[in-house]
């Protein structure tokens, strides 16, 4: 008897050839599509809200149905003029890879079910190892869904380190730019909210050294424990890297963890501006990159980097009956046991994969030309009379807003104006380009990682922000 779920292999073929069809067609013709999708709650559920049928219906007419309802519905994070939040530029051949992975539904958390994928993670572990400068043979690391989740597994190992059992007065350190997946790593971890220290930046947007070195100090001499701090190597909001050396001398002095969590901008050690800017990154002890971020990964993997291994092994491994039959020697790694999930997609393959088919010097080619076109668009900026830059081009963000020279518009009448500009350029569906908030001002953001961006993207843009900029002043 056939299983419930099976298909012809003819039909297996058909359908995913279909697919494949589909997703060649949409890598190929992005910059005919517009990047930005909205709908309201109410349009979506008279969409899709029913119940899960008792019967069937042909998988092809599935398909077509999520082709016609789904993916125009989504925003188009791969487009050359999806500016906001951290675009997803993705390749295609690390969307095969995932295919695969999905495909074969490989298990990636012990050894002994897969070892190939196993080796694959500590290959492209070491690989990722070597670029910052971590100890090969004594370090590790473990990939994740993404920054969250390397974010999380990194305190759970700071804390076990520094504090033990009780964390009842040890203390955490960040900026007030830090990302808000470490605000949510704490509270996930219990501490509390007189725990934490969010230290104010300076006008640069990095943590001001003094105001560290005296928080420090303060509690200390109230009889707390200082134990962390979390730098940030690429701030989403700026792009801005704290000062990475000065903060490790602190951290070694007062036997503070050092987390350096570079989601989004670690992957800019590969262009030679980005060392410069990253210098001091091996000094972490653990370190957070996102390679479905500026590595070019399609979501979801994160990846945490420690100097030694056996902090996570000693913080995550447990030994229930259950699996006492797959323990191998120490060199067959289980990475159930370097992390929270059992349960693991196998995320490697498409790291692997991409970087043995565009080869590395393809990264950071890419990488340069993303940093190279922030400086050119900051250029750009500074040559017109219409725009303010707030934050210079830094690992490819920069911020501006609108604010005509001559018109002496007030704060208030600045942010209101950019807000509708960026309200108007969403609604044309043109650009996805929205606001922030730096220095209490509402500026808006360009991130400028997806290598099929150029100059003339961004130029267009902005010359759709003037029209619109022009239409609110006259209407008001």
């Amino acid at each position: 008897m056939s299983a419930h779920f099976d298909l012809s292999k003819e039909e297996m073929k058909s359908y995913g050839y279909k697919i494949v069809d589909i997703i060649a067609e949409h890598w190929a013709t992005l910059d005919q599509k517009k990047p930005v999708s909205s709908a309201s709650r109410k349009e979506m559920d008279s969409i899709f809200l029913q119940e899960a049928p008792s019967s069937g219906m042909p998988a092809e007419e599935v398909l077509d149905f999520v082709m016609e309802n789904v993916i125009p519905n989504s925003t188009v994070i791969l487009h050359p003029k999806a500016y906001s939040f951290v675009p997803g530029p993705s390749n295609f051949i690390s969307t095969m890879a995932d295919s695969l992975a999905t495909g074969f539904n490989i298990f990636s958390g012990g050894w002994m079910v897969s070892p190939a994928a196993a080796e694959l993670e500590i290959v492209t572990m070491n690989w990722l190892l070597k670029m910052y400068n971590f100890p090969v043979e004594k370090g590790g690391g473990i990939f994740t869904s993404g920054g969250s989740m390397a974010n999380l597994t990194a305190l759970v190992t700071a804390r076990r380190i520094k504090c033990g059992d009780d964390f009842s007065k040890a203390v955490i350190y960040l900026s007030d730019q830090a990302h808000s997946s470490n605000i949510k790593a704490i509270r996930v971890l219990g501490f509390k909210k007189e725990q934490i220290r969010i230290l104010p930046t300076d006008i640069e947007f990095k943590i001001s050294i003094n105001k560290l070195k005296s928080a420090i100090a303060k509690d200390r001499l109230e009889g707390l424990q200082p134990f962390c701090y979390i730098a940030s190597a690429g701030t989403t909001n700026t792009g801005t890297v704290d000062p990475l050396d000065e903060i490790a001398d602190i951290c070694e002095e007062e036997d503070l963890w050092f987390h350096i969590d570079g989601a989004y901008g670690g992957a800019a050690i590969l262009a030679e501006k980005g060392a410069k800017a990253l210098r001091g990154i091996e000094r972490a002890d653990s370190l957070t990159v996102d390679p479905h971020k500026w590595f070019f990964q399609p979501y979801e993997i994160g990846c945490l980097l420690v100097k030694n291994a056996s902090w996570l092994s000693n913080t995550f491994s447990e030994k229930p009956e259950y699996l006492r039959d797959i323990e191998g020697n120490e060199s067959e790694i289980n990475f159930y046991d370097y992390g929270i999930q059992l349960t693991r997609r196998f995320r490697a393959l498409k790291f692997y994969m991409s970087i043995k088919t565009y080869g590395l010097d393809t990264f950071k080619k890419a990488i340069t030309y993303n940093i190279e076109l922030a400086d050119n668009v900051e250029k750009l900026l500074r040559k017109s009379r219409n725009w303010e830059i707030i934050s210079p081009a830094t690992l490819a963000v920069i911020n501006f807003r609108y604010n005509p020279i001559g018109l002496h518009l007030s704060e208030k009448e600045i942010d209101e104006l950019n807000q509708k500009i960026s309200q108007k350029i969403m609604a044309s569906r043109e650009a996805l380009l929205v606001t922030t908030i730096l220095n209490k001002q509402v500026v808006l953001r360009m991130c400028l990682i997806n290598p099929k961006t150029t100059l003339e993207d961004v130029e267009e843009t902005l010359e759709l922000c003037n029209t619109f900029g022009e239409e609110i002043l006259k209407e008001e």
